[in-house]
């Protein structure tokens, strides 16, 4: 089977263009207009791939899409790191004043909000993807409405952009998994350098210090963790943490002891560090 990847949105999307980056520019891509529609969408086998924004460098974490993958036993084999540049866009002819109400998706108009403050004449709604905002003002014409959306989509869509890098943190990206529901990643051991772990500890004083010292006396080094709650276990956490590591057989050495230590240790992906 060709690949097929499932991306959150439409063709335009900062999905999108982290499909076209990641797999080439003529990837055929299954649109999901949600996440659980793109779970769906690699589980029923309608997509080989996936691609899944999992935090923002403005925004914080996706937290939702951590459980996402640990529920259903997807794995990550590879992570992608996009440069975002929101733009504000309407059809021609518009200008700023012109406009009574911005949509997109929540987490972009999260990362504009220092923008939107100074122009209080402007509602802001949510929605579900950015692109798809864009192509709605092309085919219905809309007038006095705008999206906050990538380049690519205002030329897709046809549409004018009326500011740009109207982000509060310039330097704003998002990293992205690329996801697939085989049992491994599928990259060569040697080219491994980073690994995503969910683990389980004691509810006991220490137990997650213990944890992360083995993981610094093996060499490797913990780039991100993030916490859930576990479901029907009130007050207890599982821990979903990346890291990354030169050798190996370092990685090799403190899973073997963590086996023994956490209640519960799953390995979500391993994998080459974009970064590294």
């Amino acid at each position: 089977m060709s690949k097929k990847v499932a991306i959150q949105g439409i063709k335009g999307s900062y999905h999108h263009g982290v499909a076209q980056a990641y797999f080439g520019a003529d990837v055929a891509v299954d649109e999901c207009m949600s996440f659980r529609e793109l779970v769906n969408s690699l589980e029923s086998h309608k997509s080989t791939d996936a691609v899944m924004a999992i935090e923002n460098s403005i925004a914080g974490s996706i937290i939702p899409n951590y459980a996402y993958i640990d529920e259903h036993n997807l794995t990550i084999s590879g992570e992608y790191f996009l440069p975002i540049h929101h733009c504000l866009m309407a059809l021609e002819g518009q200008e700023i004043s012109d406009i009574q109400e911005v949509y997109s998706h929540p987490m972009a108009l999260l990362q504009c909000k220092e923008f939107f403050r100074s122009r209080p004449h402007i509602k802001l709604v949510e929605d579900a993807d950015t692109a798809d905002v864009a192509k709605r003002i092309h085919e219905k014409r809309l007038k006095g409405i705008a999206a906050v959306a990538g380049e690519t989509a205002a030329n897709i869509y046809d549409l004018n952009i009326l500011a740009r890098e109207i982000q509060t943190i310039k330097s704003n990206s998002t990293r992205f998994f690329i996801l697939n529901t085989r049992e491994n990643s599928g990259v060569e051991k040697k080219q491994i350098n980073k690994a995503s772990l969910k683990f389980l500890t004691d509810h006991k004083r220490g137990s997650l210090a213990t944890v992360l010292n083995v993981m610094s006396d093996c060499n490797l080094n913990l780039t991100k963790i993030q916490s859930l709650p576990v479901i029907n276990m009130p007050w207890k956490y599982s821990f979903f943490v990346d890291v990354t590591f030169k050798d190996y057989q370092n990685y090799e050495k403190a899973m073997s002891i963590l086996k023994i230590m956490a209640l519960e240790l799953k390995v979500l992906g391993e994998y080459k560090n974009q970064n590294g």
